[in-house]
């Protein structure tokens, strides 16, 4: 068990042990692991957890305390995945038109069923707002009302939402602040199930990419689509906005970010959860708009995702328990990785969520920033 040896004072560092009686200690089922943790990285700790090979009673405070010791480097970066995933990402262009849609159909197509238990009844797969919130559904509301403020919006207004989900902040913007909206998306699933709900009648609903659009738009909002973009294509993106913005426009945009650059994600979420996903850095998300756009506003309000996380997990469980969807057990030990690891990392402050509000040449008299 020479592994084993490596492992636990790795883990003990971290302040986690290996059958220990604290809710944040791991359980091992299976001696395999060790094993694999060391030849597979983080790919082979999520697959084997998906697998009942291990156990944690409070994965998302393990995870906190492991991310914090960085335990993530010594397993990742050795590890034969973690090293083809970084090569193929950095040599290919992963978030193509075409490739940008694997995500759809391995994610975001899962079943809105699934997601409708898990997200609630504003149907938002992005970090909530909670400085005066004291549920997920105010919070979710009051972070659509703070973009809608952020952009200034006015009646009449065209707006354009990429990457728009199952359209609830679309229908926000329509019926709070008498816009014409446009939202665009990638997911079958996703625009037909907006089409369905949208009882506000000013939105065009379009199954395709953004870069195919042509047209011009007052204000552009994207909230939780930046992280499939990938660091290839971050300049262009921010290009085609310039383009389709009017040049007295804003555009928010709302991301996941990155401490530092990483050229691709963790082998396990590029597998299961996010296929081709990136987080950006401040450093290349500026270097991406500058001599495009003024930077008027950023905010950052990203251990508000730890606390969206833990609400999402909570109803995913007992979503499952009442048997509201279909979900195999594997699946279902998948998404709690997932839910549970990623509210570790933002508590860990490892990630940040940011909001920037981009002109193009200048708000006249200046931004005045809202939060």
């Amino acid at each position: 068990m020479e592994a084993r040896r490596i492992l636990e004072p790795l883990l003990e560092n971290a302040d986690i042990k290996i059958d220990g009686t604290r809710p944040w200690d791991i359980q091992v089922h299976d001696d395999r692991l060790y094993k694999k943790i060391f030849q597979q990285g983080t790919l082979g700790i999520g697959e084997a957890y998906m697998d009942g090979w291990w156990d944690c009673q409070a994965m998302d405070v393990m995870f906190c305390k492991a991310i914090k010791a960085h335990l993530e480097s010594k397993f990742s970066l050795n590890s034969l995945p973690g090293h083809l995933l970084s090569l193929w990402q950095a040599i290919f262009n992963l978030q193509t038109s075409d490739k940008s849609r694997e995500v759809a159909k391995k994610h975001y197509d899962f079943g809105n069923d699934m997601f409708e238990w898990m997200l609630g009844p504003t149907m938002n797969y992005s970090c909530a707002y909670w400085r005066n919130a004291d549920n997920l559904d105010a919070a979710q509301n009051a972070k659509m009302d703070l973009i809608c403020r952020k952009l200034y919006l006015e009646p009449g207004m065209k707006v354009l939402d990429i990457g728009c989900g199952w359209g609830s902040l679309a229908m926000y913007m329509a019926s709070h602040y008498d816009v014409k909206v446009t939202g665009i998306s990638i997911s079958r699933e996703q625009i037909e199930y907006a089409r369905n709900r949208d009882t506000v009648g000013k939105i065009e609903w379009v199954l395709d990419d953004y870069r195919s659009l042509q047209d011009k738009y007052d204000r552009i909002v994207s909230v939780g689509m930046f992280e499939h973009v990938g660091y290839k294509n971050y300049g262009s993106f921010m290009r085609e906005v310039r383009n389709l913005l009017n040049p007295a426009g804003l555009f928010l945009l709302h991301t996941i970010g990155a401490n530092h650059q990483r050229k691709g994600t963790y082998p396990w979420v590029d597998k299961y959860i996010f296929p081709n996903g990136m987080l950006p850095s401040e450093e290349n998300l500026t270097k991406a708009f500058v001599d495009l756009f003024i930077m008027e506003d950023w905010q950052n309000f990203g251990a508000d995702y730890d606390k969206t996380l833990m609400c999402w997990a909570a109803r995913f469980e007992e979503g499952c328990e009442q048997k509201r969807f279909k979900c195999d057990e594997r699946t279902r030990r998948m998404f709690r990785y997932y839910l549970l690891s990623c509210a570790g990392g933002f508590r860990a402050r490892d990630m940040q969520l940011w909001q920037v509000v981009l002109s193009p040449y200048g708000v006249p008299g200046g931004y005045v920033s809202v939060r």
